[in-house]
């Protein structure tokens, strides 16, 4: 029997390279995406990169016949490619809102579609949602919109057992921040506000998606895991 293939989207840095790493390790034959054109420095050499956009679908669908052609079946697909674009409502321009869910709600929506034909039954599927409070109505938005879409999906395919559940990241270290300007000496001030008196590793929520793609999970379908810290259970009054 061959190792369980999974398939990373926006895989090449921060929460998805995590996962890809430690889905590996754990004896996952692993392909990643990404924009970029270079394979990310420190992966596995037997992780596949391939570019990708998840705005574009003939993009999609030349991933899935690279997918077919390397993995054969994916026993996981973990939806992370995913953008940011805090702002208040005055200052979001249609260019940034359409970004966001082409990104966000399209790519998340016709990747699964495209991939449905070589999900194995049983497989497993978690999306990145993420905490959008405070970040921007825009992104807000987008993120909201996968909650109910992975409900949804989740009765759609629970007749062949394809498990579909949200992993919600809150306050994660990732190169995400520093791209939008925010320093180490920020996330170390905001950590005081986090009831477990840190700001979130990409290994923090790579362990959530491992679960929620195991068997250990296997009646677990429709569901957000939401990794926080305790950030939304409102330490300070």
């Amino acid at each position: 029997m061959s190792a369980p293939a999974a398939l990373i989207t926006g895989g090449t840095s921060g929460i998805g390279r995590a996962t890809a790493e430690l889905l590996h390790s754990r004896g996952h034959r692993v392909m990643v995406t990404g924009t970029g054109g270079t394979t990310p420095e420190g992966l596995p050499a037997d992780i596949a990169v391939v570019r990708a956009d998840a705005r574009s679908l003939p993009g999609l669908d030349r991933l899935m016949e690279r997918v077919k052609a390397d993995l054969g079946a994916l026993d996981v697909l973990f939806l992370n490619a995913g953008v940011s674009r805090p702002g208040p409502l005055e200052s979001t321009d249609e260019a940034a809102y359409d970004e966001l869910f082409d990104t966000n709600v399209k790519g998340t929506f016709f990747t699964l579609q495209k991939a449905l034909p070589l999900l194995k039954d049983g497989a497993s599927v978690v999306v990145t949602v993420g905490a959008g409070e405070g970040i921007g109505a825009a992104t807000t938005a987008a993120k909201g919109a996968l909650l109910p879409l992975v409900r949804s999906l989740a009765l759609e395919l629970a007749p062949r057992r394809i498990r579909v559940n949200a992993v919600s990241p809150g306050m994660i270290d990732t190169p995400a921040y520093a791209r939008l300007g925010i320093t180490r000496d920020m996330l170390d001030t905001w950590a005081a506000d986090v009831p477990l008196g840190r700001v979130g590793a990409p290994a923090d929520i790579a362990e959530a998606v491992a679960f929620l793609a195991s068997d250990a999970a296997g009646y677990i379908t429709g569901d957000e895991l939401v990794v926080s810290g305790g950030l939304g259970v409102h330490a300070r009054a």
